[in-house]
């Protein structure tokens, strides 16, 4: 068995954790590749396995390995889709961050979260991407988002009015400081917070929400994930923001941009002893009297 393990720089308080996943995948004979900027950063702070090999980028990875272990919290686990893309590997996250609702290994439960995929007792949940377009390539072939795709204002300008069509039918002028296109992963994330609903993942939905709008009216709206969406954008400022997950460009206002589901889906991990309403309880603290806290 062949697992890969990607992670980004940390403070000394993760590395007794980050060792017990190294020790683990030692101790029940697992081959390694790590992410070579990883690699670099952790190699003279933890002991790792005599025999170990490196990987930079997607090319290097597919094929060669069966698993990838996000080391992280969730904004980690969202950078290794740049190395999965359309390979199928699945990717499972050890949270070292905060909320996670993506990495939701817990990192006391390291070793029989290892001890479980060697045992491959876990089952793969398919996850729906979002893809962007443009006449300007943005993000050029990482054009993919897991979480959402959002375009909002920049800096202090002021408000945008955004103009939303699906199949080319108008939805509406969103008057906004943005606009937000989640995928059922996402609506946990940055829709949640701006008042979206939560999708089931397996739902074969998107949902629009707006960020802040003018017209307290407008609500987030649930649409079916196999429309194609296209947005046009006007503003006093010249430049808008338009994100992908966690990668950020700045647009000319001119520019349309159209959004649709991706022709690939992501494998999530879920160990037997998880389910996607037993993480929202707990990362959501449902059902808890925090009044006794």
């Amino acid at each position: 068995m062949k697992i890969a393990i990607y992670g980004r720089e940390f403070n000394n308080s993760v590395l007794p954790f980050v060792q017990e996943v190294f020790n683990a995948l030692e101790h029940y004979g697992i081959e390694t590749i790590v992410h070579k900027e990883y690699y670099e950063f952790i190699e003279d702070k933890v002991k790792l396995p005599a025999h170990i090999e490196t990987f930079s980028n997607h090319l290097e990875l597919r094929d060669h390995a069966e698993i990838l272990i996000s080391l992280g919290g969730d904004g980690t686990l969202l950078d290794t889709l740049a190395l999965i893309r359309d390979s199928g590997i699945p990717v499972i996250g050890i949270n070292f961050g905060r909320l996670g609702f993506l990495a939701s290994i817990n990192k006391n439960e390291i070793r029989n979260a290892i001890e479980a995929l060697v045992n491959k007792q876990y089952s793969l949940d398919k996850r729906t991407l979002l893809n962007v377009e443009s006449k300007h390539n943005l993000f050029g072939d990482e054009n993919f988002a897991l979480n959402d795709i959002t375009i909002h204002r920049r800096d202090n300008t002021a408000m945008m009015i955004i103009h939303a069509y699906m199949n080319d039918e108008f939805i509406n002028s969103y008057w906004a400081d943005g606009l937000i296109i989640a995928t059922p992963t996402g609506s946990t994330a940055y829709s949640l917070s701006c008042g979206g609903p939560i999708i089931f993942p397996s739902a074969q939905n998107f949902v629009i929400t707006p960020i802040a709008p003018h017209n307290l009216n407008v609500r987030p709206v649930i649409i079916p994930d196999d429309v194609t969406l296209r947005f046009e954008v006007e503003a006093r400022s010249t430049k808008f923001l338009v994100s992908c997950d966690s990668r950020t460009a700045t647009v000319d206002r001119s520019v349309k941009i159209t959004v649709n589901k991706a022709a690939f889906h992501v494998n999530l991990i879920r160990l037997n002893n998880e389910s996607y309403l037993t993480t929202l309880r707990n990362k959501l603290l449902w059902g808890i009297d925090t009044r006794n806290y």
